[in-house]
C-alpha cells in the first residue's frame, strides 16, 4: 500500500457510479410533461415538453428533488404552492411534484433494474485496496436503495444522501454541504479529500467547499462547462483517469500548478474587462492589460498599457464647466496581433464561435498563456495559441509568441502585428465626458521584419517609443521575409502571408522594447527603442532571464499555504500584482504606488493615502522599493510646501491625490452618476494622507533601521509634515486643548456638519490621534538620535527645540471626545447626527455600498446620518496598538476601559456601509485583535477576494485594488501568524485558521532575516542576525534567545 497525498475520495452517484441519471431525466420528463398537459388543459398555458438538454440539465440536475423541481417552474414563470415534503404525489406543489417524480423513477427503476459504470466501480475497489476512504453524497433520497440494488453500498463508510441532508438541515447543491458532511463523518481534511460529479450544481459545490481536488465527469458532452463551472479535471469515463495513479499525479504537480495560477476556461463578454486586469503582466515600469490579442477597445475589451508615473494633463468643457484633470495614460498598445484566412474577415472574438478556450496567468513567471479554437461563419477551425510576458529581467522588454494552426482546412492566412498609438482613455465610463485624447503621433513605420511607433503626451511631452522585432515560423522553421508594413498617423500594421496547411503551424514571435524620453533624454528614444530589439534574440530567451528574476522575488516574498488552496491561490495573486505595480525596477524610476495599479485608468492613476496599505509588506521584503516610492514624496516636497502656504499653514501639506509634479490633482467639483448632478467636492480635505506619509516613512525606518534615511530626506518629510499639522491646530485659551478645523476623516461620506456654512469637520478623531502619535515619534526620534546625525537637517530646515517643545505640548492637548461608554467620538457634532434605517434600505437597494450617492439622489445628505463608507475612528487601531492608542489618551488626561477597541468595534461596524474594499479587511484585522474568529475570518475572505470576484460589482475592471491586495497579505504575517512590528523585538503569537495545515514565510526585520514555518501546534524559527548574536523573540508570551543560523522550534 503506498503513501498517496489525498486521503479520501467522495463520490456522487447517478450518473457517476450509476448510469440512473438518464433514468431520473426520464421520469422527470414523464412527470412534468404530464404536469405541463394538464396546466395546459386547466390553465390554457401552452405546452411546451420537457427536455433533456433545456430543462434537465439546467434547472435540475444534481439538485435536491424538491429545489429541483422549484427551479424548473420558475423557469417556466410557473407560481404554485412549495408545499410539504409530506404531500400526496397527487398534489399540485412543488413537494407533490417531486413526491410524483419519484414515483415514476421508482417504477422505472423496477422495470429496467440499476446500470453501473463499471469504470467508476473498478476505481473504488483500487482505492479500497489502497486504503482511501470512500463516501458517497447525492441528493438523492433513492441512494440507498439504488446502492443496495447495485451490491454496492458496503463499499461506502459514509452516505449523505436527500434522506441525511433532509435529517441535517443541509443546503444542497451548489453549496458543499453535502461534502463537506461526508468528509466530516470521515475525519478528513477538505484540502486533501477528492469530490467526483458529473453536474454542473455538484462541480459548483466542489469548487465552494475548497476540496483538494474535483473532479468532473462529462456524460453530456459537456467537458468545458464543467471546467468552466469549478472541475479542475474532467474525463469522459474513469478509465481515461489512469486509476489512483491519475489522481496522484494532481496531487504531486497539478495542484501546485493551480495554486500559482488563475485560470478561465470561457470567454464571458460582460466579465472580460474585469478579467483582463487580473490578467495583467507588467513589472513595474510597465502594466499590459489581458486582453485577448486579436481585440481592440470596445464594449468588452479593453487592451491598455499604462508606464510608472506617465501622466498628462488636459481641460475639458463639462456642462458649460472648464474641468482640468490629469489623468494616468493610456499609452500605446504593443499587444495587437490578429489573423484573417484567404480575405476574409479578421479575426475577433466577439463574432466567431468559440468552441474552447482558456488562459492562465502564472504567477510564478508572470506568462499570461492562452489556448483556443475559434469556428467562422464558413466552418473554418483554427487553433490558437500565445504567451506573453513583460520581462522582469529588462523593464524596457515585453514578448509575444502567437501561434495559429488550421483544424479543418488549408489556404492563405494572413498575420498582422500591430503598435497603435492612436487610441484615447477609454477605460472608465463616468470620465468620458473629458477630453481623453492625451497622444500626439510623431513617427511611425516598419523595416523588414521590424516595426516602430513614437508617440508624445500633449501637455507634458514625454516621448513613449515602441520598437517590436517580429520573428515568423512555419512549423518551428524560422522565415526569412520581408513584412508589407502599412501605416497611418499614430499606427503602424505589419502584415505577412503564408500558404497553410491542415495541422500546420503559423507563428510570430513579437519581441518588443518599450522606453520614453525620461530615460533616455529628448529625441533618444525611438532610436534606443531600435537599437533594443536587435538585442532580444528570442521569446524563450526573454523568458528564461525574466524567469529567473521572478524566482528571485518568490524568494523573498512568497507565502506558502498548506491545506487551503483558495487562500494560498489568492495569497500568490496579490502578491503577484503588487509586484506588477511596484517591483525593484522602481528604484530607477520616479513614481508612486497607483491605488488601482498599473492595471487600469480608475482614479486617473493617481496616488493616495493607500500606501498606507502597501507599504510595509515591501518594507518587510524589499524596502529598497519603499525607499524609491518615499523618495517620489520627497521630490514633491517643493509642491507640499507651496500647498501649505497657500492655505496659510507652514511645513508640507501633502495632496490628497498626487500625479506628475505634486500638486492637488483632486477635483473641485463631483458628478454623481445616480443623481446625474454635480456638486463642490471636499474631499481634497482628506488631509490624513500627509499621516499616512509620515506613518510609512516611520516604519520603513523602523523595519530596515535606516537610519541616513530619517535623518535626511525622510525626516525633512516627517518634521514639515509635522509642522504643517501644528500650524493647523488651535488653541482653546480657556481649556488649553487645541482643534484641527476643516478636515475630512477616512469615512468620505462626511464633508461637513449639518447646517454649517464650513467646508469640512473639527477634531476628527482618527486626525488627532495620529497627529499626535506622529507627533510623539518624531520628537522621540530627535530626542534620542545622536545631534551629529540631524544637525545638518535641522539647519536645513530651521528645526530648535523651542520648536520641538510645541510639538510635544500639542502631543499631550490635542482635543478627543469620548463619551462615557468609552466610545471616540468621530468629529466634534457626530453623536447629535441622526441614525439611518439600515433594514429599510438594504431592503429598497440591495447594495448600498455608496449609501452617500442614494441618500443626495433623494435629495437628502450623508452629512446629517452616522453613515461611514469605510473605516475612520477604527483606522487609529489598524494602525496602531491599543495599548498605544490608550497611551496617548491617557497623555491627554483620558481615563479609558479595558475593552475600548471592543466597544468601539461594536458601535461602529454596524453603521458603515462598506463601500470600500478597504473596508472588510481594517474590520477583520480589528475583530481578529479581538479574538472574533468567524468575524475576522468571514471578512478577510471577503476582501481576500474582493476583486477575483468582482464584489463591487465592475470596479475591477478599472483597475486592481492595491491596498486590499496589500493588506490582505500583511494579514497572514500580522493577525494569523500573529506577528507584531512594533518592538525592537518581534514578538508573535500565531492562531491558524481551519483547515491551514502550515504556514511558511520569511522577513528581513531591523538587519535580521526571519524563516517562519508555523503549524497548528507549534512554531519553528531560523534567524540570522547581522552580527550573528543570538536575538530575543517572543512566542506565544514567553521570549527566547535564538542563536543565530540554528533552527528553533517550541511547541504552542
Amino acid at each position: 500500500m503506498a503513501n498517496h497525498l489525498f486521503t479520501a475520495v467522495i463520490f456522487d452517484l447517478d450518473g457517476v457510479i450509476t448510469q440512473t441519471a438518464l433514468t431520473h431525466s426520464t421520469a422527470w420528463k414523464e412527470m412534468f410533461d404530464t404536469f405541463l398537459r394538464s396546466r395546459e388543459k386547466n390553465h390554457g398555458e401552452a405546452f411546451r415538453e420537457f427536455t433533456h438538454t433545456e430543462d434537465y440539465l439546467p434547472y435540475v440536475d444534481g439538485k435536491p428533488r424538491y429545489k429541483g423541481v422549484a427551479s424548473f417552474l420558475e423557469s417556466r414563470n410557473i407560481d404554485i404552492p412549495y408545499g410539504d415534503p409530506s404531500d400526496d404525489p397527487e398534489a399540485e406543489t412543488a413537494c407533490g411534484l417531486g413526491n410524483r417524480k419519484n414515483v415514476v423513477f421508482n417504477e422505472i427503476l423496477d422495470r429496467d433494474g440499476v446500470k453501473l459504470y463499471d469504470s467508476t466501480v473498478d476505481l473504488i475497489h483500487e482505492l479500497k485496496k489502497e486504503g482511501i476512504r470512500i463516501g458517497v453524497a447525492s441528493s438523492s433520497k433513492n441512494c440507498e436503495p439504488v446502492l443496495e440494488a447495485a451490491g454496492l453500498l458496503d463499499l461506502f463508510e459514509t452516505r449523505v444522501d436527500g434522506v441525511v441532508s433532509a435529517e441535517l438541515g443541509l443546503q444542497g447543491k451548489p453549496e458543499p454541504d453535502i461534502f463537506t458532511t461526508a468528509c466530516d463523518n470521515l475525519g478528513v481534511d477538505y484540502s486533501t479529500s477528492i469530490v467526483v460529479e458529473d453536474a454542473v450544481s455538484g462541480v459548483q459545490a466542489g469548487r465552494a467547499g475548497n476540496f483538494g481536488l474535483t473532479l468532473g465527469i462529462a456524460r453530456e458532452e459537456n467537458v468545458r462547462e464543467l471546467l468552466i463551472n469549478g472541475a479542475d479535471i474532467v474525463v469522459e469515463d474513469m478509465a481515461e483517469l489512469g486509476g489512483v495513479a491519475g489522481l496522484d499525479r494532481w496531487f504531486e504537480t497539478g495542484l501546485d500548478r493551480d495554486n500559482w495560477s488563475i485560470l478561465y476556461n470561457d470567454y464571458d463578454p460582460g466579465k472580460e474587462k474585469s478579467r483582463e486586469a487580473l490578467l495583467t503582466i507588467g513589472n513595474g515600469y510597465f502594466g499590459t492589460r489581458g486582453a485577448l490579442e486579436e481585440c481592440d477597445a470596445g464594449e468588452n475589451n479593453y487592451p491598455g498599457t499604462y508606464m510608472a508615473g506617465m501622466f498628462n494633463r488636459l481641460t475639458s468643457k463639462v456642462s458649460d464647466r472648464d474641468i482640468e484633470n490629469e489623468d494616468f495614460v493610456n499609452c500605446p498598445n504593443w499587444l495587437q496581433v490578429t489573423f484573417r484566412i484567404d480575405e476574409g474577415e479578421w479575426m475577433d472574438p466577439n463574432t466567431l464561435n468559440i468552441l474552447s478556450i482558456n488562459r492562465r496567468l502564472s504567477f510564478r513567471d508572470g506568462l499570461l498563456s492562452k489556448e483556443m479554437i475559434v469556428e467562422d461563419a464558413m466552418g473554418n477551425r483554427t487553433r490558437i495559441e500565445s504567451s506573453r510576458l513583460a520581462s522582469m529581467d529588462d523593464m524596457h522588454t515585453a514578448a509575444l509568441r502567437y501561434t495559429i494552426e488550421p483544424q479543418n482546412y488549408s489556404g492563405k492566412i494572413s498575420l498582422r502585428s500591430i503598435l497603435d498609438g492612436d487610441l484615447i482613455n477609454d477605460g472608465v465610463a463616468r470620465y468620458r465626458q473629458l477630453d481623453q485624447k492625451h497622444l500626439d503621433a510623431m513617427e511611425q513605420g516598419g523595416d523588414k521584419q521590424s516595426q516602430y511607433l513614437l508617440v508624445q503626451t500633449k501637455q507634458s511631452d514625454v516621448e513613449i517609443a515602441l520598437a517590436a522585432r517580429l520573428r515568423v515560423f512555419l512549423d518551428q522553421s524560422e522565415q526569412q521575409c520581408d513584412l508589407l508594413h502599412v501605416t497611418s498617423e499614430g499606427k503602424v500594421e505589419s502584415e505577412i502571408e503564408f500558404q497553410v496547411k491542415e495541422s500546420q503551424s503559423l507563428s510570430l514571435e513579437k519581441l518588443v522594447g518599450i522606453f520614453t524620453s525620461r530615460e533616455t533624454g529628448p529625441g533618444l528614444s525611438l532610436q534606443t527603442a531600435r537599437e533594443h530589439i536587435g538585442s532580444l534574440e528570442s521569446f524563450d530567451k526573454v523568458h528564461f532571464r525574466s524567469t529567473g528574476k521572478w524566482e528571485e522575488i518568490w524568494k523573498e516574498a512568497d507565502i506558502q499555504v498548506s491545506g487551503d488552496r483558495f487562500a494560498q491561490k489568492m495569497i500568490r495573486m496579490h502578491i503577484y500584482h503588487l509586484m506588477v505595480t511596484a517591483s525593484p525596477h522602481n528604484v530607477k524610476l520616479d513614481a508612486g504606488i497607483p491605488a488601482r495599479g498599473l492595471h487600469g485608468e480608475a482614479y486617473r492613476g493617481h496616488i493616495f493615502w493607500d500606501e498606507l496599505y502597501i507599504l510595509n509588506f515591501f518594507s518587510l521584503h524589499f524596502p529598497e522599493i519603499v525607499k524609491s516610492i518615499l523618495m517620489y514624496r520627497y521630490r514633491r516636497i517643493g509642491e507640499a510646501r507651496k500647498y501649505a502656504k497657500q492655505y496659510g499653514f507652514s511645513g508640507a501639506m501633502y495632496p490628497w491625490q498626487s500625479g506628475s509634479d505634486g500638486r492637488e490633482e483632486t477635483q473641485v467639483v463631483h458628478l454623481n452618476p445616480v443623481s446625474g448632478e454635480w456638486g463642490p467636492d471636499y474631499s481634497s480635505l482628506q488631509r490624513h494622507v500627509s499621516l499616512a506619509i509620515a506613518f510609512n516613512i516611520w516604519y520603513y525606518y523602523w523595519i530596515s533601521m535606516d537610519v541616513d534615511f530619517l535623518s535626511r530626506e525622510g525626516g525633512e518629510m516627517l518634521f514639515e509634515i509635522c509642522r504643517f499639522w501644528v500650524s493647523k491646530c488651535e488653541k482653546d485659551e480657556k481649556t488649553g486643548k487645541y482643534s484641527i478645523r476643516k478636515v475630512m476623516g477616512p469615512d468620505e461620506f462626511h464633508e461637513q456638519l449639518p447646517g454649517s456654512d464650513e467646508e469640512g469637520l473639527k477634531d476628527n478623531a482618527y486626525t488627532n490621534l495620529m497627529v499626535a502619535w506622529m507627533l510623539g515619534k518624531s520628537t522621540g526620534f530627535l530626542r534620542s538620535i545622536d545631534e551629529e546625525k540631524v544637525r545638518g537637517l535641522k539647519a536645513k530646515i530651521n528645526l530648535d527645540d523651542k520648536e520641538i517643545n510645541e510639538w510635544e505640548e500639542i502631543k499631550d492637548n490635542l482635543n478627543v471626545h469620548l463619551n462615557d461608554d468609552g466610545i471616540l467620538e468621530q468629529f466634534q457634532g457626530y453623536f447629535g447626527l441622526k441614525e439611518l434605517d439600515w433594514d429599510a434600505y438594504r431592503e429598497k437597494y440591495d447594495n448600498i455600498y455608496r449609501m452617500d450617492r442614494i441618500l443626495k439622489a433623494e435629495g437628502k445628505s450623508p452629512d446629517d446620518y452616522k453613515v461611514a463608507k469605510q473605516p475612520d475612528t477604527l483606522m487609529a487601531w489598524f494602525n496602531l496598538d491599543d495599548s498605544e492608542i490608550k497611551e496617548i489618551l491617557a497623555g491627554m488626561g483620558h481615563s479609558t476601559a479595558k475593552d475600548m477597541l471592543g466597544a468601539n468595534y461594536d458601535y461602529y461596524f454596524g453603521r458603515t456601509s462598506h463601500g470600500s474594499t478597504l473596508s472588510r479587511i481594517v474590520h477583520a484585522y480589528l475583530a481578529n485583535e479581538l479574538r472574533r474568529g468567524e468575524s475576522a475570518w468571514n471578512l478577510y475572505m471577503e476582501a481576500l477576494s474582493s476583486d477575483y470576484v468582482d464584489i463591487q460589482g465592475g470596479t475591477t475592471a478599472e483597475g486592481i485594488h492595491a491596498g486590499v491586495m496589500g493588506s490582505t497579505v500583511l494579514f497572514v504575517i500580522q493577525s494569523i501568524a500573529g506577528i507584531q512590528l512594533k518592538g525592537e523585538n518581534l514578538s508573535m503569537n500565531p492562531i491558524l485558521p481551519k483547515g491551514w495545515k502550515k504556514l511558511v514565510f520569511n522577513f528581513a526585520f531591523r538587519k535580521n532575516y526571519y524563516i517562519f514555518e508555523i503549524f497548528p501546534d507549534r512554531v519553528s524559527v531560523e534567524i540570522n542576525s547581522s552580527d550573528d548574536q543570538p536575538v530575543e523573540i517572543e512566542i506565544a508570551g514567553k521570549i527566547y534567545g535564538i542563536v543565530s543560523g540554528e533552527r528553533f522550534e517550541v511547541e504552542l
